[in-house]
This record gives C-alpha cells, structure tokens and sequence, in this order.
C-alpha cells in the first residue's frame, strides 16, 4: 500500500473517533488501534501471590503466562514484601513488559482490582507507583482485560497461580518453577 493510500485510512479512522458523541466510547480507543497493520494476538494469564499478607513476614511473587500461536513462555518475579494487589499488579506487569514489540493482547486474571481499575471502572487510591508501571508496560499494546475467577479449575490460570505461590515460597524466581508452569499448560493445548 502506498503511502498517499495510508495517510487516507488514518484519515478515515480519525474522523470516526472525532465524530463518537460517546464520550466514554471515545475514551476507549487506543492510538495504536489508528495503525493501519495488523498487530500479533499474544494471550497472557497473571497472578500475583502474597503469602502472609499484611503481616510482617510478606513474600510475594509475580508470574505471568504468555501465549503466542499455542508456544508458551513463563515469566516470574520475586517481589520481596508487596502486598497481594501489588503483586497482581506486578504480574500483567510483567507479562506485558515481555512484549518485544506493540500486539494485541489479552490479559486474563483472577484480580478485579486489575481488571476494573485497568477499565477505568475502579478508581487509584493507592499502589500508585506499581499502577504507573503497569499503565508504562501496556501503553504500547492494545489489550482486553478478562477477569477470571481464581481456582476454579482453569487450567492457564491454576498453573500461574501455583506457579506464583511457589516462587513466593522460595524467596526466588526459579526457572525450574517458570518451565514446569509454561509446560503444563502447553501439554494441555
């Protein structure tokens, strides 16, 4: 496509996002939905864990499960001592910051602080700075957030979280913990 023809079809899309009389509607719409190609689908489950929560001997963790054309990549972080939604904060976080270059992207987790708060639904009172690197690691992507009830059997979901819990325990990322993750719910596919 040449480059007159480009210019015409951000065109075309800018006036339709002047025109939305939804102000809410308008709010949605990412400047990366303008770019006129076409984005990779990557699908990332998150969790966050927190073991001891409010208490003084906190340890947490984040990991984050990335899917791109069914091959399945885990990430994790040991926090140290964050609470549980800096640590679900942590988790799309990461995921999201693995991300070599702008996709289209779904984050599934068990945390409605995330997805709410993500969506605009719930307002930032506090965690400010780990809300500040969340919205820096998906300012390149366009993303739907999807909440997903924690241990309910999904299988994507059950093995970040486990997967979390056990980082948090050891006091460590461990690759072993992270393959093992990204195995089993490749095994599954």
């Amino acid at each position: 496509m040449d480059e007159e023809k480009r210019e015409r079809q951000r065109s075309r899309t800018a006036i339709r996002v002047e025109q939305s009389t939804n102000e809410d509607e308008a709010s949605l719409i990412h400047p990366l939905s303008l770019i006129p190609h076409s984005l990779k689908e990557i699908v990332i489950y998150s969790d966050g864990s927190s073991l001891g929560n409010g208490q003084a001997e906190t340890r947490a963790a984040a990991v984050a499960l990335l899917n791109y054309r069914d091959l399945w990549r885990a990430v994790g972080l040991y926090l140290g001592t964050a609470t549980n939604q800096q640590a679900e904060i942590a988790a799309a976080a990461l995921g999201l910051e693995t991300l070599r270059e702008p996709c289209r992207v779904v984050v599934h987790t068990d945390s409605r602080y995330v997805v709410e708060t993500m969506c605009g639904r719930f307002r930032r009172k506090s965690n400010h700075e780990w809300w500040a690197r969340l919205d820096k690691a998906a300012s390149a992507h366009r993303i739907e957030w999807r909440w997903l009830k924690g241990h309910a059997g999904h299988h994507a979901q059950e093995a970040v979280d486990k997967a979390a819990r056990r980082i948090a325990t050891l006091g460590h990322a461990d690759e072993a913990v992270l393959r093992e993750a990204a195995e089993t719910v490749g095994s599954a596919s």
